[in-house]
Formats: C-alpha cells, structure tokens, sequence
C-alpha cells in the first residue's frame, strides 16, 4: 500500500513534466527568542562583572542630538570616579584582557604584528574566558543550534574572526575584530570603534582621552549598564560611542559574538535583567578567512 501511494504521488509529476521537489536541507538559525534568552542567561552567568560599589560614573551633562558633534567639553570632571581596580582587574579575565591593549597601534595604515609574545597573549586570554560560565553556555548553545560540532571548533573560529588581521586601507594588514571594537581605533581623521568601558576607563585615566558628555543612559539601575558617550581620544572625536559599562570581557565578547554568528550584518535584540537591547554587527566583506568566512568588522549596542 505504502509503495503504492509513493507511486501516486509522482505520478502527477512525470505525466506533466514537473521537477521532483530537492530534497530538504537543513537549516541551523536560533529564533528571536532563543537569541533572547540565551542572553539573559550569559548575563545571570556574568559573576565576574562589577558589584554594587565597584564603579562609580559622573555623568555630568546630557548632550542634545544636535550637541554630539560639536567636539564641545560640556564635562568638567572625568567620566569614571572610582573602579575597583583592586577587585576586578585582578580577575583573570580582566587581567587577560588589559594585557592584550598595549599590542596594537591604534592609527589605521600601520601593519599590526603579531609576534610570539603576542600570540601568547591572545591564546592566554581565549583560553581564560573559554573557561567561564558564560562561554560554557555560548559554546553548548552553538553546538545545539548546529552553528558548530564541538567547543573546539567554535574555539579555534573564535580566534580567527576576533584576531584575524585585515586591511582598512586597502594596504597593510592593520586592523581586526579586537582591535577595532575593544582597543579603538582612529580612522579617516576621527576614533573609529572602541566599544569598551575598561579601555575607556584605562584611557581616561592615563590622561589620553578626555570625557565630554552623554547622550543615552540605559533603563538597568546597576552595572552592567548601557551609555551613548562624546569623548575625544587624544585630539580625535567621537560623536557617539556605545558601550557597556561594569561587565566583564567574557560578557561583551560572549554577547557580540552571540550576535555577530546568528545575525550578521543586522540588528540582533538581546534581554538582560528583563529589559531589551539591540545589538548591531557588521561582517568585513573585503577579505575572508578559511572557507570563505568573514572577520568581525564591528559589533556594539545600539543607543
């Protein structure tokens, strides 16, 4: 009877010339929701971010939209007052992370080289953040989804798309993931990226970069929070940098990648303590690495 109704199906098909259907492929894509959720669930898992206490920020002024690109100081004072440096820093992401900033050269045109000490260091920290819960869920996340087969591989792409070096200037290797999102960069004459609270803060403090206002202020009433910033880094403007502030490197790396493998070059809307935030990511579509992948060019929270 079964081959019977087979025969009956297929029929219709060869009597009109039809195309038998191809066969179904399948497709790994996590939903909206799983996307979500698995967010709020990194952000439960986040135990290294900073506590009540640890970061202390004076905001000052609110800039207007037509004020974030006068370049004007409506701040008097610096951005951070007080971070634990004690505590967090001394956590071995954290301190992981610091070591990797001090590796690169931050005008674009200038070749980055990875040397053996470098290389070092950025398998150090892989490593480090690959231990922790947050990376944990990640990595078990993109193995159910069929994103990858195994921690491993998901491990060794993870370098490649955050460290893997490219050109912003048609020229020498000098660019990256990392270097453009977490160390900044400056680029066509203003700061390019730069994403990240600890290089913000570390930078304020050495005196390079000077705080000039905020535009956004996320809805979360402790840390990890969100904030639209003015600054300039050195002499170099930027209108509007985003960042989280009081997370840990495994969070915001655990987070942009989340979205930066689900949904490339799009919005991606993540939740963290039941509030929603958007998450922009932008592949490089110059240069590819292995079969045919693309390097992280950019990855931020939409303010």
């Amino acid at each position: 009877m079964r081959d019977t109704l087979i025969l009956l199906f297929l029929l219709p098909c060869v009597i009109y010339g039809a195309s038998l259907p191809e066969p179904r492929q399948e497709v790994f894509a996590a939903t909206n929701e799983q996307i979500a959720s698995l967010a709020e669930q990194l952000y439960a898992a986040d135990v290294n971010k900073a506590a009540s206490g640890d970061v202390t920020l004076n905001l000052q002024y609110k800039a207007s939209s037509s004020q974030t690109s006068s370049g004007i100081d409506f701040a008097s004072q610096k951005l951070f007052s007080y971070v634990n440096e004690g505590s967090l820093f001394a956590r071995p992401t954290f301190s992981r992370f610091i070591a990797l900033l001090d590796n690169y050269i931050r005008t674009t045109g200038t070749a980055e080289i990875v040397n053996s000490a470098k290389s070092t260091e950025q398998n150090a920290f892989v490593d480090e953040i690959f231990k922790t819960t947050v990376f944990s869920r990640l990595s078990s996340f993109f193995i159910s989804q069929g994103y990858y087969t195994s921690t491993e591989s998901f491990k060794a792409d993870f370098k490649e798309m955050w460290f893997g070096l490219y050109t912003r200037t048609k020229g020498p290797l000098d660019s990256s993931g990392f270097e453009h999102i977490f160390h900044g960069e400056i680029h066509g004459g203003k700061v390019s990226g730069f994403h990240s609270w600890i290089q913000f803060y570390l930078q304020e403090k050495s005196g390079d970069l000077n705080y000039l206002s905020y535009s956004a202020d996320g809805p979360w009433s402790g840390y990890p929070d969100v904030f639209g910033l003015q600054f300039k880094w050195s002499t170099y403007l930027k209108t509007l940098g985003s960042l989280f502030v009081g997370t840990s490197p495994e969070f915001d790396f655990a987070i942009f990648t989340l979205c930066y493998v689900t949904k490339p070059d799009s919005q991606c809307s993540i939740r963290m303590g039941g509030q929603t935030l958007v998450i922009q990511t932008y592949t490089w579509a110059n240069s590819t690495y292995g079969n045919g992948k693309r390097y992280v060019a950019s990855s931020y929270p939409v303010v």
